[in-house]
């Protein structure tokens, strides 16, 4: 009888602390488990450098041999290298190891195939009715460096004529940007200010999440004391990228998407671009100005990659600075998003915080967590008060006005509830704020 915790399998990925949550047995029925789903016989395996991942890649390795998989074990790795060699190369799928912005003690697995990802739901069924019996023939393991043709790929977005010689902070947060950057640099005709690029599981510097406050401290002095053209942070497997201005301000995700989106278009007019339902409502509105298609998308980097197969995308963006791409297999990729702003910025004689400034309409709140059990029962309370908006549960429950709107919904991963509120002015985003804490109170 196996002993692994259910809470580990999430909507999108497996995910938790290690060892009380994920740990090595864990890891060996997972291997196992993913060897049988996807029938592959050659599997790929990338890792970041959290501290736990030798320990549960030994063992996951031991599953999917265990079932007659053979392995290539790629080592350390960005997560969108693994995506790359599933989408581009001779794997038909792979498990990257990795909790990607999750505190020091979690670890995780995120399980890419030629024809998408496969869920941590999914495999919680599949690991519940593993035999006790394995393959006859076991499988056998090598190592492979996919770096050299990776960035080859990366690079194949942008063109490097086109890009000037700014001056550019990276805060590798001790994740795998610390890696890829110096492998990059030779190619950018850029002068390179590097923070943190020792690869470091215990995150010495600062948090792996770009988002919290303290992890944003050292990159804005850097900025300003450098009198640097931007700067970039990744989170720990470098899935996320966020940018900060010539001011030392962040730029929010949702406008680097519009950003970005703007050469996309100008590549491929008309294509659809992805935007999920916390993204500002300037989003769509600027993709339709510019003669994009904007498509609305439940929040997650799975459900941004599946609305652009879906409905012919291009791109697509999150709050949370996953940015994806059709040509990279449809995933996303913090170095592909960094590139092409270099070749954009290169081309715009005004500064990063001058054309963000461009798409700043609205007011929008930060994201307001709440942790409670009875999620639900706070969004039915809502929806009920709210009759008189435009409602829909894409994602949740987005309730719009003709100058405002919110959406509260469930997180994925965490006990809590998440909202979002956007009005004209930060007074009225204030009052309504505290309108809606008062009516979940209730």
């Amino acid at each position: 009888m196996l002993n692994i915790n259910p809470a580990i399998f999430k909507p999108y990925d497996i995910r938790g602390v290690y060892p009380n949550e994920l740990n090595e047995e864990a890891a060996y029925a997972i291997g196992r488990a993913y060897a049988r789903r996807t029938g592959a016989k050659k599997i790929l395996v990338g890792s970041d450098m959290r501290l736990s991942g030798p320990v549960l890649k030994e063992q996951l390795i031991r599953g999917l041999t265990d079932e007659g998989a053979d392995v290539v074990d790629t080592g350390l790795v960005p997560i969108d290298a693994v995506y790359f060699a599933v989408s581009k190369q001779d794997y038909s799928a792979g498990i990257m190891i990795t909790a990607s912005h999750n505190p020091k003690e979690y670890n995780g697995f995120k399980l890419p195939t030629k024809t998408g990802l496969v869920r941590g739901e999914e495999i919680k069924t599949d690991v519940d009715q593993l035999p006790i019996e394995i393959s006859a023939s076991k499988g056998a393991v090598t190592e492979i460096d996919i770096m050299s043709d990776y960035i080859k790929h990366v690079l194949s977005f942008c063109d490097l004529k086109k890009i000037k010689p700014f001056t550019v902070v990276v805060d590798a947060g001790n994740g795998m940007a610390g890696k890829v950057v110096p492998i990059l640099e030779p190619y950018l005709p850029i002068k390179i200010i590097p923070l943190n690029f020792t690869l470091d599981g215990n995150f010495p510097a600062h948090p792996s999440n770009p988002l919290l406050p303290e992890s944003q401290v050292q990159i804005k002095q850097a900025v300003l004391e450098n009198k640097a053209d931007f700067g970039v942070i990744f989170d720990g497997d470098t899935d996320r990228i966020f940018f900060v201005d010539e001011q030392g301000e962040f730029i929010r995700a949702d406008m680097t998407l519009l950003i970005l989106a703007k050469e996309f278009l100008r590549r491929e007019p008309g294509m659809g671009i992805v935007y999920n339902v916390i993204c500002s409502k300037v989003v769509p509105e600027i993709i339709t100005e510019w003669g994009g298609r904007p498509i609305r998308s439940k929040v997650g980097y799975a459900n941004i990659a599946n609305a652009m197969k879906n409905e012919n995308g291009i791109m697509g963006g999150e709050l949370s600075a996953h940015y994806s791409f059709r040509d990279n297999g449809y995933a996303d990729s913090g170095f592909i998003a960094w590139l092409i702003l270099l070749e954009l910025l290169s081309q715009d004689t005004r500064p990063l915080s001058a054309i963000a400034k461009e798409f700043q309409r609205y007011d929008k709140s930060d994201e307001i967590n709440i942790k409670m059990n009875d999620r639900q029962a706070a969004i039915n309370k809502i929806k009920a008060h709210y009759t008189d908006g435009e409602q829909d549960e894409l994602d949740g429950l987005t309730v719009s006005y003709p100058t405002w709107w919110f959406n509260i919904r469930q997180s994925n991963t965490e006990p809590l509830l998440r909202i979002t509120i956007e009005t004209p002015n930060a007074e009225i985003t204030v009052a309504k704020q505290k309108e809606i804490l008062e009516i979940i109170k209730e």
